[in-house]
């Protein structure tokens, strides 16, 4: 079937690129202690997931209990959930879970490590705990080093807990596009970073393993040799925010669409905001510039197309942000060139609980 075959919008993949970027990033982590923990928020895929583990990857990262559950269910067998379960039911979900997989939670206070001591017990299983470590991002994790190791040691003494190490995401600079800028904010991180685990080592806390990190600060992260695993998780399908950072990968995601409607300097697509995340900003055409795209739910305007465009023409969108572009789909197709070859179902779509 080739690609003018398809209902659109429908998510492409081309799977040269996607292999291409797999490849990529194994160079940049070649010869470095970095470990690759995929996130799976990105792309949502069980098939992928697999694919990713049996390619090299420690383990799968996820943003979500619900994520976590849907990995284990395919057989992944070490899992970290990078942000915090709070909601009782939740941590006996988790609780339970942890008799399947080696799994990891984040923790920022001692009444959550109390929480999930007494359901891992319960349980009869054992709970490995990340101190998230609060490194600039403003959301969760605790950012006095006496916080820390207070969290640590208390994790370390509670029963059917035991300490994994830190995790300390520094998010805002991901999408940074200077990379110098990117490199001083990193480099400033790592001061922050290296006073904690001295402390925590002075005080008899040794950490073995640091997570963190994405797909912007993968190369800076990986000459660095502080972090011992990274969370990328865009490195294989890239976007349109990423691809202004000039990274060593490339767009592999497209969003196909249909032209309908074409008057003047407006070219009317049938993919809107329910199809396309926007939260990153707006898609961007493989093809040809345009002054402005205006969003609706079912529609992209594209106004001063450089392209001639007739109605019916297909069109290949670089979506924004790939990470919320694939949540709106239920399935991606791969594709080889003009043709598809195969379609993976995007297992998670909507698992945010």
């Amino acid at each position: 079937m080739k690609i003018s075959g398809l209902s659109t919008p429908a998510l492409v993949l081309d799977v040269n690129i996607l292999k291409a970027n797999a490849e990529a990033m194994e160079q940049v982590l070649a010869g470095t202690t970095l470990k690759l923990r995929p996130h799976y928020k990105s792309h949502k895929c069980a098939a992928l997931a697999k694919w990713q583990v049996k390619n090299g990857a420690v383990g799968m990262t996820c943003a979500k209990l619900s994520e976590a559950e849907d990995l284990c269910e395919i057989g992944i067998e070490d899992i970290l959930i990078a942000n915090q379960i709070v909601d009782p039911v939740k941590i006996r979900r988790a609780a339970d879970l942890a008799g399947n997989c080696h799994l990891t939670v984040c923790v920022d206070s001692a009444e959550n490590v109390q929480a999930f001591s007494a359901a891992a017990k319960a349980a009869g299983n054992i709970v490995h705990c990340f101190v998230e470590f609060e490194i600039g991002m403003q959301r969760c994790g605790v950012s006095a080093k006496e916080d820390v190791l207070a969290l640590a040691k208390h994790i370390i003494a509670s029963d059917n807990l035991e300490f994994a190490g830190i995790q300390a995401y520094a998010g805002h600079i991901s999408h940074v596009e200077d990379r110098q800028e990117r490199e001083a904010m990193t480099a400033a991180n790592y001061e922050k970073l290296r006073e904690l685990l001295s402390y925590l080592k002075e005080n008899g806390v040794e950490v073995k393993t640091v997570s963190g990190g994405s797909t912007g600060t993968a190369q800076i992260k990986a000459m660095e040799g502080l972090y011992t695993e990274i969370q990328a998780g865009s490195y294989l399908f890239m976007d349109a925010v990423y691809r202004n950072l000039n990274l060593p990968f490339q767009n592999a995601l497209f969003l196909l669409s249909t032209v309908v409607s074409q008057k003047d300097d407006l070219t009317v697509l049938d993919a809107g905001v329910k199809t396309c995340g926007v939260d990153q900003g707006m898609p961007v055409p493989c093809q040809g510039t345009v002054r402005e795209i205006v969003a609706s739910e079912e529609h992209f305007q594209l106004h001063g197309y450089s392209e001639k465009k007739t109605v019916g023409d297909r069109m290949l969108l670089i979506p924004g942000h790939c990470c919320s572009t694939v949540n709106l789909h239920d399935k991606i197709y791969l594709v080889d060139g003009d043709t598809v070859i195969d379609r993976i179902a995007v297992t998670a779509r909507g698992v945010g609980r």
